[in-house]
C-alpha cells in the first residue's frame, strides 16, 4: 500500500516538473511604458495610454504575441524629463519588461530614449518628433511621427498660394516647439517668406497678453505656434481679447485635439493646425478603430490616441517579424519593417527616424474638425481668410 502511495506521490511529482516549462512560457509578454497622466501633457497623455490599451486588448483577441498574453506596465512620468529617465530605469531593471514604447512629447522621450540605448533595449516611440532625437547616433530609438520641422509644410504652402508674406512665430522653450520653429523658419526661407516677428515662452505660461500687444504691431500676415492645447487655448481666448487679426491662425497640437474646439466654442473657428491621424482616413482599420474608441471612451479619437494603438501595432509586427523577444533581432525587424498600421505608414531610414508617414492640415469649421490639407484626403476646403473678431 505504502509503495503504491510512493509510486503515485513520485509520479505526481514528475507531472509538475515537466510542466514547469510549460507554466514559465505562458507568462504574459509584458510592454512597458511611461505615461503623462500628470502635469502640462496629461490630456494627449491619457489619451495615448488609452490607444495603448486598447492595442492591447486588440492583440490578446487576436491570441497574443508568441503565443502568450499581452500585459502593459506603466508609470506616470509628470510630464518631467527627469522622471520619465527614472521610470524606464525601473521598467529595465526592477520590472524587467519584455518590449518598450516611448513616452510622450519630445523632451521626456530624449531623457527615456538614453536609458534604452544605455541598454541596448529597442524602443517605439509613440508620441515624440524633434530631428534631435535621432541625431544622437542611438540605434534603439524608432519614430512613428512624422518630423515636427515639416508639420507646418501644408499650411505655409497653403499661405503662399494666397499671396502671404509674414508671419509671427512663436513657441515654447522645449524641443518639440522649437523644432517646430526651426521648421517653420527653413520653410518660410524657401517660399520666400519672412519672420517679422519671433518670441519664445516657458512652459508652463498661459499670459500672453504682453506678447499680442508686440504682434499686433508688425500687423503678420500670419500667426504660427509651436504649441501644445493649453497654451494654444490660452493664446487664442487672448488673441479675441486683444482684437488680434491674422488672415491664419496655425497651431502645433492644440486644434487636433477634440478638447481645443470644446474649450474655445465658436473662438475655435478658422484655426488651423496639424494632425498625424483622422478617423476619416482611408486606411486599414481606421474605421474600426475610431468606432471602438468611441463607444469606449465618448469622443473621437485624436492622433495621439491613434499614435498609442498604432506604437503597438508596430511592436506586434516586429515581434512577429522577429519571431522573438530578443532584442537584437526586435532591433534588426524594426529597422527594416515597412508597413502600413491604423495610424499610418511605418518605415525609418537608418537612425531610426520616420520617413514614411504623411501628415496633414486640419482646420475647426462650424464647431467641427476638417483635414483641410492635402486635397487628396481634405474633408472640406480651407476657409480663408479667418474672419474677423468683429465679424462673429
Amino acid at each position: 500500500m505504502k509503495s503504491r502511495l510512493w509510486l503515485s506521490l513520485i509520479l505526481s511529482f514528475l507531472v509538475f516538473c515537466l510542466a514547469l516549462p510549460a507554466v514559465s512560457q505562458a507568462k504574459d509578454i509584458v510592454v512597458g511604458a511611461s505615461v503623462a497622466l500628470t502635469g502640462k501633457y496629461a490630456r494627449t497623455g491619457q489619451e495615448q495610454l488609452q490607444g495603448f490599451q486598447m492595442w492591447v486588448d486588440d492583440v490578446n483577441a487576436r491570441g497574443g504575441l508568441l503565443g502568450r498574453k499581452v500585459a502593459l506596465k506603466y508609470y506616470d512620468d509628470e510630464s518631467k524629463p527627469e522622471t520619465g529617465a527614472k521610470l524606464y530605469e525601473k521598467l529595465i531593471t526592477d520590472d524587467k519588461v519584455d518590449l518598450l514604447i516611448g513616452p510622450y512629447s519630445s523632451d521626456v522621450t530624449m531623457a527615456a530614449s538614453t536609458v534604452a540605448e544605455k541598454y541596448h533595449f529597442p524602443m517605439v516611440s509613440s508620441g515624440a518628433s524633434a530631428t534631435q532625437i535621432w541625431e544622437r547616433g542611438y540605434k534603439n530609438i524608432f519614430g512613428l511621427y512624422t518630423l515636427a520641422e515639416t508639420y507646418m509644410d501644408p499650411v505655409l504652402e497653403f499661405a503662399k498660394s494666397k499671396g502671404l508674406h509674414t508671419i509671427a512665430l512663436i513657441y515654447e522653450n522645449t524641443e518639440f516647439p522649437r523644432a517646430i520653429a526651426s521648421g517653420v523658419k527653413s520653410k518660410a526661407r524657401r517660399l520666400g517668406m519672412n519672420v517679422v516677428f519671433e518670441e519664445e515662452y516657458g512652459k508652463a505660461s498661459t499670459d500672453f497678453s504682453s506678447m499680442i500687444i508686440k504682434i499686433k504691431a508688425r500687423k503678420p500676415d500670419m500667426v504660427i505656434g509651436g504649441s501644445y492645447l493649453p497654451d494654444s487655448v490660452a493664446f487664442m481666448r487672448q488673441a479675441r481679447e486683444n482684437r488680434l487679426y491674422a488672415k491664419i491662425f496655425a497651431f502645433a497640437v492644440g486644434p487636433a485635439l477634440p478638447d481645443f474646439g470644446k474649450n474655445l466654442g465658436p473662438d475655435a473657428d478658422g484655426v488651423m493646425g496639424n494632425t498625424m491621424f483622422e478617423p476619416t482616413l482611408k486606411l486599414p482599420g481606421v474605421k474600426e478603430f475610431a468606432e471602438k474608441y468611441k463607444a469606449k471612451y465618448g469622443h473621437e479619437p485624436g492622433y495621439h490616441a491613434a499614435g498609442g494603438y498604432g506604437a503597438g501595432q508596430v511592436l506586434e509586427a516586429a515581434v512577429k517579424k522577429a519571431g522573438s523577444l530578443d532584442h537584437g533581432k526586435l532591433r534588426a525587424a524594426l529597422f527594416a519593417l515597412n508597413t502600413t498600421t491604423t495610424f499610418g505608414r511605418y518605415k525609418v531610414d537608418a537612425t531610426g527616424r520616420q520617413i514614411g508617414k504623411t501628415g496633414y492640415a486640419v482646420q475647426w469649421i462650424n464647431g467641427k474638425r476638417d483635414i483641410v490639407l492635402p486635397a487628396e484626403v481634405a474633408t472640406a476646403k480651407p476657409v480663408y481668410p479667418f474672419k474677423d473678431w468683429s465679424g462673429r
